[in-house]
């Protein structure tokens, strides 16, 4: 923001302007790649920004100042979204960041935000095992996800062997730990569990879907859990379909596929397949069917909606809330003012803030249908946000409380804030 002074001027007068000010700007970067691997499920995620943007200045902006978008492209390039924030931060000035998909990007980000003050919001499913003061994490945590999901395998399914396939970065090796340790303690056998991972952008998948099949040969019923991400979900859907495999046979349920990257995919051999997320654009809403109209009005009616659509859809909201409740864009004060914030999701009930900068917010299962869509098995009540898996030792005894506590990794043990894990 160019200046508080600016702000506090806007705010007093805005009930008396009737349009927007001219002599203050609220700056809004927008840090999602626009070219390489990501491009597939980012750029969407850049187009909603915008209309956000647009939404709210067609309200009256934000403390009567106009919002501006500051767009920059990190081009699925890891140490390059450090650059980007950077400059995003120190020569744009920008006063909150909306962006990252990929945990390795958002752990490049992470000391350049922490170390500059910044705001990070973050849409997308990840691995937890993180709580920075400096980032909202809107998408969903192993708890709200990964856990569901395979409770769903297990009781709803049947499934009796376990294919984790990942693509080789921290989400998929962290998600995929836990994973272990939750399925060994459903009594899930370790040589039932088959864990792969391979490098972004991955086309050849003849063997490692060949060893998928060849899991079940002792006539146990395997299901593959993907954290496989980006444009290497198209090679390995195909080769699915290539190899004949149905849902009916080896159910694939995915962290990383949504209606987006289904969009470019022939759906017609994948029908039944699963999807875990908080949002599907299915949902059957009055909130959702608003969402959706407006999207395919301003993009297109080819285009859909996804799950992280909608956590920026309610980060950005919160965030805007927060702003207008302290009357200032100053970090520290949104910061505090974010606690607690409501906002009413796409699918029927409203997410909820909390002191860990998680959402509680519901967990939704779906099946692939021929159009691309989803249809909705499965969905709970709002589940809480858990930064500290209770599934890794050295996690389950940490909890996160910026509000009251003022720490990231709180030992309930010691009483003491730790600073960092040792087997991070």
């Amino acid at each position: 923001m160019k200046t508080t002074t600016a702000l506090a001027s806007a705010l007093t007068l805005a009930t008396a302007l009737p349009a927007l000010a001219a002599d203050c700007t609220v700056k809004v970067g927008v840090l999602h790649s626009l070219s390489g691997t990501m491009a597939i499920s980012e750029t969407t995620l850049k187009d909603t920004m915008l209309m956000l943007i647009d939404q709210q200045n067609a309200k009256g902006g934000v403390l009567g100042c106009e919002l501006e978008a500051v767009v920059v492209d990190p081009a699925s390039d890891w140490p390059l979204f450090a650059e980007k924030a950077r400059e995003l931060l120190t020569v744009q000035e920008v006063d909150v960041i909306f962006g990252n998909w990929t945990s390795v990007s958002r752990k490049s980000v992470l000391p350049v935000i922490e170390e500059l003050n910044g705001l990070l919001f973050y849409p997308v499913q990840y691995e937890g095992e993180e709580s920075s003061k400096n980032v909202f994490y809107t998408g969903a945590a192993p708890n709200q996800q990964a856990i569901p999901a395979t409770d769903y395998f297990l009781e709803e399914l049947g499934i009796e062997k376990f294919a984790l396939l990942g693509t080789d970065y921290v989400y998929p090796r962290t998600t995929n730990n836990i994973l272990e340790s939750y399925l060994q303690s459903k009594d899930i056998a370790k040589d039932d569990i088959f864990v792969n991972y391979t490098p972004f952008g991955h086309s050849d998948w003849s063997k490692i879907v060949a060893d998928v099949v060849a899991l079940g040969a002792d006539g146990k019923k395997v299901g593959v859990i993907s954290t496989i991400n980006g444009d290497a979900n198209i090679g390995f859907y195909k080769e699915l379909a290539a190899a004949g495999i149905s849902a009916d046979d080896i159910p694939v349920v995915a962290f990383s596929v949504g209606e987006e990257e289904l969009s470019g995919l022939d759906t017609a051999n994948l029908v039944g397949h699963l999807a875990a997320w908080n949002y599907f654009q299915s949902a059957e809403t009055d909130t959702n069917a608003e969402w959706i109209a407006a999207w395919k009005e301003r993009m297109g009616a080819d285009r859909v909606t996804n799950d992280p659509m909608e956590a920026h859809y309610i980060g950005f909201n919160m965030w805007v809330n927060a702003v207008e409740a302290a009357g200032t864009a100053d970090v520290d004060a949104v910061r505090t003012a974010m606690y607690g914030q409501e906002f009413p999701n796409l699918t029927g009930g409203t997410a909820v803030m909390l002191a860990n900068h998680h959402l509680a917010k519901p967990v939704l299962i779906g099946e692939i249908t021929e159009d691309g869509q989803f249809d909705i098995v499965s969905q709970t009540t709002e589940v809480a946000g858990d930064a500290w898996t209770d599934f890794l030792p050295e996690s389950a005894k940490l909890t996160s409380d910026w509000k009251d506590l003022g720490c990231g990794m709180y030992n309930t043990e010691t009483k003491s804030c730790v600073q960092t894990l040792s087997n991070y």
